[in-house]
């Protein structure tokens, strides 16, 4: 065949593929073909899922981010999988062993398990008994056995095989070889495993007990402890899985072994035959010896990633919530780096996060130096104006929540509060290269408390300076594929950046590198740029930048703005791709650019209709409705339409509460079973996924999201151990039910 042919049937055959897996992710995801085929086209071209979700809403048919990412995933996967064909099947040929049943087999397979399968008698082993019962020529026995003659000795068969040259002394050796041969194959046969790897996690328990039952240790409940495998939540395989690790349990999954022996012998055992209880010992050695063992750590395997998906969900959507908190703005505020023999530290920040001045007080044990700490807070207080002061919530952070209590309490008339803030990542970024760039003369702990006053005022570009994982709002994050949760985490910093945009003149490297399109170096240039030339005036003075190329000003610049510069577009989410149809729009309305940001123009655009103005405009609809949506709200931030956070004037002790009392409070994680709620005690308290409504709850997550703010009646109080049980279940509706 001439080379131009080949070339040919290979792009032909590729673009089948291609097809076949858009028909397959169209089919999973109940999408469209062209939805699939358009996202897939999009990607491969380089454009990222919020270019794609915010400004090719035509071209998808208006799918989120979540829609193009489980795309993006399973079109990853399948691609893959077939390229993993492709190389079993190359591999089984050049044994030439490949027949065109297993080839379509393989090529039909719909899971990398099923084409592992497949390919497992044709892997190179390492030595097995049965290996070696080959090397003594054992094989013609094991064919023998398999054959199921009616009549027959399998031990005078055996003797038949006696070979001292090759190892084989006794019948009972020649035997048992060929038997260890027919074993494997049994254990290799794919359907054989399929059916017991689906009957395993059907119907297999699993079993925990304690390497020292006498021990005490967080793991007590698992002690002695079986559920049905398919049925167990995420939590729980991730709480066993750590607690098998930690050498405190020993985990198992147990199963009815009768019932696969009577399957596999249905398989291969004939009726009536001469060599059938031979191959019944057999398959209950296969099973015992080589599938089981196996099959444990591949359904295990497969329920450990469900748990850790579970998991990585829980973390992606409590970081996103985080992400997008309101900001605090207009206030000077004082940020507190609690702790104990090393006093807490102090910085204050202006309103635009700009540090003032740092110090630090000691009115915590063992110093105890309360009255110079007050009169140093009330001097920084008087000094830049303060009207709110956040103390994170590590080390001694309730003792300086009660000085900081009676401080305020002290300055009565003055408008001061205080918040605890999740102080979570803050030493991370304090101790990081990056902080060290931004404040070179600070400490650690002066770093520390700077971050947490930032993060109030503005949780989104604060946070972003951490490392997500670092962020602890999830469950077991420490237990999970650490690259699948990057991936995840980064993906969700991403999607939160570019949902409220980034303001081009005071982005930090940081903010800019998660901006759709820009990478580290090119979010670097881009400050090296600003610092260099001033602030930039125009959107398209970025093309300017070293290494923001036509592609990546493409991506980025919808979600990149600038206040007060020359056209007045380049505050909103609006690409510049669209400035046309804006100019086109307002010719019609008989209005100006100047004009932006008015009432009247904005009552004027909230009464447009899209579906008529779309065809005149030249555009589509989906697109038209998000400018319209943009031009009457210019330079709006979508998180400041959340309610801000709960700030306090005094200290609320465990001591203090009683069962049906009501409070205010803010939910702080989110997890399977229930949420964490911060009532302003030095522990939150838990609202069971039980008393989160009074209706079902299939998951927390549809009923409350970290930030929320939240009324919760308290249920039960353990003062010793410092737990407090909450509902949101009101007392009435309790009495109702």
């Amino acid at each position: 065949m001439p080379q131009s042919d080949t070339i040919e049937t290979v792009g032909k055959n590729e673009a089948e593929e291609r097809e076949r897996i858009v028909q397959q992710v169209a089919k999973e995801l109940n999408l469209s073909l062209k939805q699939v085929r358009t996202t897939i086209s999009l990607l491969d071209e380089g454009n990222t899922i919020p270019f794609i979700a915010r400004y090719r809403k035509e071209m998808t048919g208006e799918l989120d981010e979540n829609q193009l990412r489980d795309i993006e995933e399973r079109n990853h996967y399948l691609r893959n999988l077939e390229d993993r064909k492709h190389e079993v099947i190359r591999i089984i040929a050049e044994q030439n062993k490949l027949t065109e049943e297993l080839e379509a087999a393989i090529r039909k397979a719909v899971k990398l398990q099923e084409v592992e399968d497949l390919y497992r008698p044709y892997r190179q082993k390492r030595k097995t008994r049965a290996s070696v019962a080959k090397e003594k020529g054992l094989e013609p026995l094991a064919e023998w056995l398999l054959s199921q003659p009616k009549q027959g000795d399998p031990l005078a068969e055996a003797a038949k095989y006696i070979d001292p040259d090759k190892g084989v002394e006794t019948a009972e050796e020649a035997l048992q070889g060929a038997m260890d041969i027919v074993a494997e194959s049994i254990a290799d046969e794919a359907a054989t495993r399929a059916w017991v790897r689906k009957y395993t996690m059907e119907h297999g328990m699993m079993v925990s007990e304690a390497k020292a039952p006498e021990a005490e240790s967080v793991y007590e409940m698992y002690y002695n402890y079986r559920e049905s495998a398919k049925k167990m939540p995420s939590h729980r395989i991730l709480a066993m899985n750590r607690g098998e690790r930690e050498d405190v349990l020993k985990v198992s999954l147990e199963v009815d072994a009768e019932m696969i022996h009577r399957h596999i012998a249905g398989r291969w055992i004939k009726g009536g035959s001469a060599t059938s209880g031979v191959l019944q010992s057999t398959i209950e050695d296969a099973y015992k010896r080589l599938i089981a063992p196996s099959i444990e750590r591949e359904v295990r395997g497969e329920l450990t990633e469900r748990a850790e998906q579970q998991a990585i969900t829980i973390f992606a959507a409590n970081l996103r919530s985080l992400l997008l908190q309101p900001p605090v703005r207009g206030k000077c505020v004082l940020g507190v780096d609690p702790a104990y023999r090393t006093g807490c530290k102090l910085a204050v920040v202006d309103d635009t996060g700009k540090l003032l001045e740092v110090a630090v007080v000691y009115p915590t044990p063992p110093n105890n130096k309360k009255r110079e700490a007050a009169a140093k807070v009330g001097e920084l207080i008087d000094r830049y104006g303060v009207s709110l002061i956040v103390i994170g919530n590590g080390t001694a952070s309730r003792e300086t929540e009660q000085f900081i209590a009676e401080v305020i309490a002290e300055r009565k008339g003055k408008e001061l509060a205080y918040l605890i803030v999740n102080e979570a990542g803050a030493s991370v970024y304090s101790a990081s290269k990056l902080a060290q760039e931004e404040f070179p003369d600070l400490d650690v702990a002066e770093r520390s408390a700077v971050s947490i006053a930032r993060r109030l005022q503005d949780p989104l570009a604060e946070l972003v300076k951490i490392e997500p994982k670092a962020i602890g709002v999830g469950q077991y994050q420490h237990d999970v594929s650490q690259k699948q949760l990057d991936e995840s985490l980064t993906a969700v910093v991403e999607s939160a950046v570019n949902h409220v945009g980034v303001d081009v003149n005071t982005a930090s490297p940081s903010l800019l590198s998660y901006v759709s399109g820009v990478n580290a170096t090119t979010a670097k240039n881009i400050v090296k740029f600003r610092e260099e030339n001033g602030r930039f005036q125009s959107r398209k003075q970025l093309q300017k930048v070293p290494r923001l190329g036509a592609k990546t000003y493409e991506q980025c610049i919808g979600f990149m703005r600038i206040n007060g510069g020359e056209h007045p577009l380049d505050r909103t989410p609006i690409h510049p791709e669209s400035y046309d149809v804006v100019s086109r729009l307002f010719a019609e309305l008989g209005v100006g650019l100047d004009q932006l940001g008015s009432k009247e123009l904005a009552a004027r655009l909230a009464a447009l209709k899209p579906e008529e103005l779309a065809e005149r405009l030249e555009v589509g609809v989906p697109t038209l409705r998000d400018i319209l949506d943009s031009l009457q709200r210019p330079g709006r931030d979508p998180r400041e339409e959340l309610p801000l956070p709960i700030f306090r004037t005094d200290v609320l002790k465990i001591e203090d509460l009683a069962p049906g009392m009501e409070l205010q409070g803010t939910v702080r994680n989110v997890i399977d079973f229930g949420a964490f709620v911060d009532i302003g005690i030095k522990n939150d308290g838990l609202v069971h996924i039980s008393q989160l409504s009074k209706s079902f709850v299939k998951h927390p997550m549809d009923v409350v999201s970290v930030g929320d703010t939240v009324t919760v009646w308290v249920l039960s109080v353990d003062v010793k151990k410092g737990r407090v049980g909450l509902t949101m279940v009101s007392p009435q509706d309790s009495k109702a039910q």
